[in-house]
C-alpha cells in the first residue's frame, strides 16, 4: 500500500466512496489507485508526463495523457462527481480559467498547491536576497514548473471574484495539518474543497 503525500491523504480522505472523479497532474496515479482501491472509485487521470501516464496504466489506472491548460474543455458539464487537481494550479498558464473548468466539469473540485506567502519564503528572499529552494519547492528558478507564485490569499481573492464556494480548507505544514488562522503566513501546502 502507497503511503499518499499529505495533501493527496487529506482529499482522499474527503472524497465519497463511490465517486466518479477526475485527477488532473495525477502523476504516477497513486490517489486514483488509493481512491480506486479503498473507496471503490471510479477513477481517472490525466498527466501531462508520459513516463507517469505509462506509470500510472501499469497499475491498471484509466490515465490520458493531456494538458490541463487545453484539454479539459473536451469533457463533458458534469461528467464527475470530483476534478481533482493537487500541485498543479501554479503549473497552469491560466489559473483562472483551469478552475472555471474544474467545476464545470465536476461537481466539486479539489484544489491543492504551495503556498509561496509563507513564512520560510519570505525570509530567504528578505535576506538572501535569492528564489528559495525548499523542501516543499525543491527547483531551482530557472528549472522550476511553477510559473504563478499563488499565496492562501491569492487564490481566496480569486474564489470571492469568481463566486466560488468553499466547502472545505486545509493547511499543512511539515506535512501535518495546522490551524487555518495565520494560514497565509504559516501554511506551507493549501488544500481546498469547491463548489459553485
Amino acid at each position: 500500500m502507497t503511503i499518499l503525500r499529505s495533501d493527496l491523504a487529506i482529499i482522499a480522505a474527503n472524497v465519497d466512496a463511490g465517486s466518479r472523479l477526475l485527477d488532473i497532474g495525477c502523476g504516477n496515479g497513486d490517489l486514483m489507485a488509493a481512491l480506486r482501491d479503498g473507496k471503490g472509485c471510479d477513477a481517472r487521470g490525466m498527466e501531462l508526463d508520459a513516463s507517469n501516464v505509462s506509470a500510472a496504466m501499469a497499475r491498471g489506472l484509466s490515465v490520458i495523457q493531456g494538458d490541463a491548460d487545453a484539454d479539459l474543455a473536451t469533457y463533458p458539464d458534469a461528467a464527475f462527481d470530483y476534478a481533482i487537481l493537487s500541485q498543479t494550479l501554479q503549473t497552469t498558464k491560466r489559473p483562472d480559467l483551469v478552475l472555471d473548468e474544474l467545476l464545470r466539469i465536476g461537481k466539486r473540485a479539489f484544489v491543492s498547491f504551495p503556498n509561496f506567502a509563507q513564512w520560510r519564503i519570505r525570509l530567504a528572499l528578505a535576506f538572501g536576497g535569492r528564489m528559495p529552494v525548499t523542501k516543499q519547492l525543491p527547483d531551482r528558478w530557472y528549472d522550476t514548473p511553477n510559473i504563478h507564485h499563488v499565496t492562501v490569499d491569492d487564490f481566496r481573492t480569486l474564489l470571492n471574484e469568481r463566486g466560488i464556494k468553499v466547502e472545505g480548507q486545509w493547511f499543512l505544514s511539515g506535512g501535518k495539518q495546522t490551524t487555518s488562522a495565520g494560514a497565509n503566513l504559516l501554511a506551507e501546502h493549501a488544500v481546498f474543497l469547491l463548489a459553485r
